[in-house]
């Protein structure tokens, strides 16, 4: 996914996908939902990503998982 919301570029964090505008990759708010965490818990952690980018990226993911269902 590149879009507004992730990006990767190889000059940031080695091409790992990251929220736009952040350092923060995709994989470390994956890895705090599947520990239980919530958002709220993972906005306090990682400040630079906001609260619409989380929504953003996770509407994108249903949109794919129900693109391919279909």
């Amino acid at each position: 996914m590149h879009s507004a919301v992730v990006t990767h570029s190889p000059e940031i964090m080695g091409g790992t996908p990251v929220f736009a505008g952040t350092r923060v990759p995709v994989q470390t708010f994956l890895e705090c939902l599947a520990g239980g965490d919530s958002l709220n818990d993972f906005l306090i952690a990682y400040p630079s990503v906001k609260r619409e980018q989380l929504v953003a990226f996770l509407m994108e993911i249903e949109h794919q998982l129900t693109a391919k269902a279909g």
